[in-house]
């Protein structure tokens, strides 16, 4: 069993290679520009994956992202299966990714914290440290 959990992790490692591929070289969509693919988990049976994705965007042109995505799932897909030697090619589903814009957010607040607690010790450099 453990051995078969470990052909998944190989088979979405190398679809996240694939499709990073195929979007910096074929994919011809403005729509989709620099996108990251920053996972894939595919399903134990190969039917289904789930590709996740990032852009330094805002809420309108991740929308134009995401329709750029759908157009281009069944060439991706077709890309794919030329690519890779497996019985079944998944079908992709792309979902986005907000975990770097939470980390981005994340830092600027500990940023943020931090000058706030510099400037306190500025204004009173007298008061001993704790």
């Amino acid at each position: 069993m453990p051995k078969d959990f470990s052909r998944t992790l190989r088979v979405a490692d190398q679809i996240q290679r694939e499709l990073a591929d195929l979007l910096q070289n074929e994919i011809k969509d403005p729509r989709i520009g620099a996108i990251t693919i920053t996972a894939v988990e595919v399903t134990r049976d190969y039917s289904h994956a789930k590709v996740f994705y990032t852009a330094l965007i805002n809420q309108e042109e991740r929308f134009l992202v995401e329709k750029g995505l759908e157009n281009a799932k069944g060439f991706l897909r077709s890309s794919l299966s030329h690519r890779m030697k497996l019985r079944i090619t998944p079908q992709l589903h792309f979902v986005y990714d907000e975990s770097v814009e939470y980390g981005v957010h994340l830092s600027k607040l500990i940023d943020e914290a931090i000058a706030q607690d510099q400037s306190h010790h500025r204004e009173d450099p007298d008061k001993q440290p704790d």
